[in-house]
């Protein structure tokens, strides 16, 4: 997984090189762009991901990349310097450095992700302590 992390960004840069118009062209640059960085830096974690940390991590990882995102290409902007390759070339050695490291420590995965089961009981646990003795509200 880390490995096809790593590769997403030069291969959206690889992407940047096919004609104009060419419709497999803007896929690979959209995905990389939206959740590569973030992924790279939410795995790999050191226990595994239960399924619902995994949902967790999905959820960071696309603010966190559209936030890496847009500081790059807000600096390239400032020093004039903006271009396709000039904005996904840093992108791409950020994603492939960080996925050497391990992924930041995700709140789900530390405490045991909650089951979709378990999120229903919950609730009903909720529910049943709001009402009271006598079903009232």
């Amino acid at each position: 997984m880390t490995a096809v992390v790593a590769a997403s960004g030069w291969l959206a840069l690889a992407a940047t090189l096919l004609p104009d118009g060419f419709p497999l062209r803007w896929p690979p640059v959209l995905l990389f762009v939206c959740l590569g960085p973030g992924v790279a830096l939410l795995h790999p974690q050191p226990r595994g991901l239960l399924p619902g940390a995994r949902l967790e991590a999905l959820a960071l990882a696309a603010p966190l990349s559209l936030a890496l995102a847009a500081l790059t290409a807000t600096f390239l902007f400032l020093i004039g310097g903006f271009s396709v390759p000039a904005f996904l070339v840093p992108l791409a050695a950020f994603t492939t450095a960080v996925t050497l490291l391990p992924g930041l420590p995700l709140p789900a995965a530390a405490r045991g992700a909650v089951e979709p089961g378990g999120a229903e009981s919950f609730l009903a646990r909720e529910l049943s302590r709001e009402r009271g003795p006598g079903g009232a509200l």
